[in-house]
């Protein structure tokens, strides 16, 4: 079988494609390319990122890669789709007052659409596309569905970003590192001889300061209350998050956090730890995988976050593209814009994203 290998330059995708030439597949590896030469940037960035102005050092590092594993290597031109994607949807949210997850939209878009897309159109022949992801596929035949689920590395679980996936997606696609645990593969590049066997892993989808991507003036306003205490000033509200504790300059009692917006003044509301607190979401602009859309309420487990272990919730449908969860447990940080995925154990049922609390 002929295989394109998605390389970033780190360890994961390199061990991908080396698993996948061991098991006698016809291999070639590609660099997605994203950043845009020439733009703006605060300088205070580093190469462990998927989006970076160092971009060139991995494709270097993935070119590097496919010499030693003797495999054609290509990089493809994704900048114009990634940044209407991914840049135009992270500001318009942020401005919003709301917590996007460009790692979602890009797998859904990019990594998964747009660089197999682009490669075909270039010429280039291939039956599966694979990444480095931590997740499994597996076909179910009484469902006649593709099943996408969690890696068996709890610490590396990578199925939270992965959720939006659709069944053409995912017939297409090869996880070789969702039955493998980090240490695992560390030690099979090592053995392989690949240079980056002990990469650091990429931290965040971009390690600079935020308005690099915002491009926005700095816009004085206040840290308030709910009950509208003055608690302090800050140069825009866009500079936080709902649940931030950290970076806020500003003291108290307790400890505060962010538990909210109001855009319009430009004004950040903040509250002690029992305000940071939610008792349900409801989310929409639903994707389900591996069940159809549900029509009655059910039990779930869910994230919030790709950190977090999974939660008990349960799920009522609103709508045909809304849904009401409500949390066994209360959830903290719980942010308009941010993805919620369902599980049902390790198989991810669905997900979608965050409107409001209820």
């Amino acid at each position: 079988m002929k295989v394109l290998v998605g390389l970033s330059g780190g360890v994961d995708s390199a061990a991908a494609a080396y698993l996948m030439k061991q098991a006698g597949h016809d291999v070639i590896g590609a660099t997605m390319s994203i950043w845009e030469k020439g733009r703006p940037f605060s300088g205070k960035t580093t190469t462990d990122a998927c989006f970076s102005p160092h971009e060139e050092q991995d494709i270097e590092a993935a070119r590097e890669i496919c010499k030693i594993l003797e495999i054609p290597y290509y990089t493809i031109d994704c900048t114009a789709i990634y940044k209407q994607t991914v840049l135009v949807n992270f500001k318009q949210e942020y401005l919003l007052g709301r917590t996007p997850n460009p790692c979602v939209w890009c797998n859904a878009k990019i990594k998964f659409q747009a660089l197999p897309d682009a490669a075909r159109q270039a010429g280039i022949a291939f039956d599966k596309f694979v990444t480095g992801h931590y997740a499994r596929i597996l076909f179910d035949t009484e469902t006649n569905r593709y099943r996408l689920y969690r890696g068996v590395d709890p610490k590396k679980d990578q199925s939270y970003f992965l959720y939006r996936l659709n069944q053409e997606q995912l017939a297409h696609i090869l996880l070789p590192l969702g039955d493998k645990t980090k240490a695992e593969i560390r030690n099979i590049a090592r053995c392989a001889g690949l240079p980056v066997s002990d990469k650091p892993d990429s931290q965040d989808f971009y390690s600079g300061d935020i308005n690099d991507i915002l491009q926005t003036d700095p816009k004085p306003g206040l840290f308030i209350t709910k009950d509208g205490k003055i608690m302090g000033t800050h140069n825009g509200f866009w500079n936080y998050t709902i649940g931030q504790r950290k970076g806020l300059g500003i003291s108290a009692a307790a400890p505060l956090y962010v538990i909210g917006f109001d855009k319009d003044k430009n004004n950040v509301i903040v509250g002690f730890e029992g305000e940071n607190v939610c008792h349900g979401l409801i989310v929409s602009n639903l994707c389900w995988s591996a069940i159809e859309p549900p029509t009655a309420p059910f039990a779930a487990y869910a994230k919030i976050r790709s950190s977090q272990p999974p939660t008990p919730v349960l799920v009522t449908p609103v709508s045909a593209d809304e849904i009401k969860i409500d949390f066994e447990l209360n959830q903290r940080g719980a942010a308009p814009g941010q993805s919620v995925v369902l599980y049902d154990n390790d198989l991810i049922l669905g997900g979608g994203i965050i409107r409001c609390q209820s």
